[in-house]
């Protein structure tokens, strides 16, 4: 399949839509999803009628109806389906969030007072605000852990990105 241009648009509702029928593992309503991106019902609606012409969601009718991810929205948006994504925790100010790190990727390391990392989440970063202290891991293989404040983020793409206080892997050989 060719690689299909999104809108920014499309490509946040798409996500929403992969983000919460993965938690859920049912159809999705289309006012959930508007509410995930914070737009109105009707141009969700719209948004989707496009998205079905790309074959890129598929409408389920009835009471428990609402739109279903096809494969190729995994595609769309490069992401890996794992039958079991191993459990990085997530923590937001204390309190363990309902969200799972899908990539850590670090910035700039060289520089100490500018070391950033983007936590990229699978599911939703809306709760998230500058300022806002996270600790990311201990991740399954090497145990490393991130800690730091918010300093931006993408809503879009779900990333956070951290100024980081802390990081921190165990000296001993992790298990393999």
């Amino acid at each position: 399949m060719s690689s299909i241009e999104l809108t920014s648009s499309q490509r946040a509702i798409l996500t929403a839509l992969v983000n919460l029928y993965t938690e859920r593992e049912e159809a999705v309503k289309g006012e959930d999803i508007a509410a995930e991106v914070d737009r109105n019902p009707g141009t969700i609606r719209n948004q989707m009628q496009s998205l079905k012409a790309l074959q890129l969601v598929e409408g389920v009718p009835g009471p428990k109806g609402g739109y279903k991810p096809t494969s190729n929205a995994y595609k769309a948006l490069d992401v890996q389906q794992l039958d079991s994504a191993a459990e990085v925790p997530v923590t937001h100010d204390g309190e363990e969030v309902d969200a799972n790190v899908e990539e850590i990727s670090l910035t700039s390391v060289h520089h100490p007072d500018l070391c950033r990392a983007e936590i990229h989440l699978r599911g939703s970063v809306r709760d998230f605000h500058e300022g806002d202290h996270v600790v990311v891991g201990p991740t399954p293989l090497s145990k490393l852990v991130v800690e730091g404040d918010v300093d931006g983020k993408d809503d879009t793409n779900n990333v956070l990105i951290l100024k980081i206080d802390r990081m921190e892997a165990p000296a001993e050989q992790p298990a393999h």
